[in-house]
């Protein structure tokens, strides 16, 4: 026996779920290149994005884990960058600071 309106409800629903489908690889997406961003950047796009949504309807630590995975290896020279001292007078460069003196960069938590 053959119901129409089941082949229709089939296809509508199939439609859906790829409709869903391709919304979330997009917002995934749309996730991952953000991430990439600078930290300032990606601050601002996330403060547009409810945090539930984002931690929960998308692989968030695993993207996170593949956007801010780095390219150095043991024994290779830090990539120069720029940080505002503490008491924000002025903005100190890796590559400046290694011109006067060697320097030991430390990473971690004093927790």
């Amino acid at each position: 026996m053959h119901i129409p309106w089941l082949r229709s409800l089939r296809k509508i629903l199939v439609f859906g779920l790829g409709v869903i489908v391709v919304v979330w690889l997009a917002g995934c997406a749309l996730i991952y290149s953000n991430m990439r961003k600078p930290p300032e950047e990606f601050g601002r796009f996330m403060t547009r994005i409810p945090a539930p949504v984002a931690f929960l309807a998308f692989p968030f630590e695993t993207l996170w884990t593949h956007a801010r995975a780095g390219t150095v290896n043991v024994g290779d020279a830090a990539p120069d960058f720029t940080l505002l001292k503490t008491d924000k007078s002025e903005r100190i460069q890796l590559s400046e600071l290694n011109r006067k003196q060697p320097v030991v960069l430390i990473f971690g938590s004093y927790t």
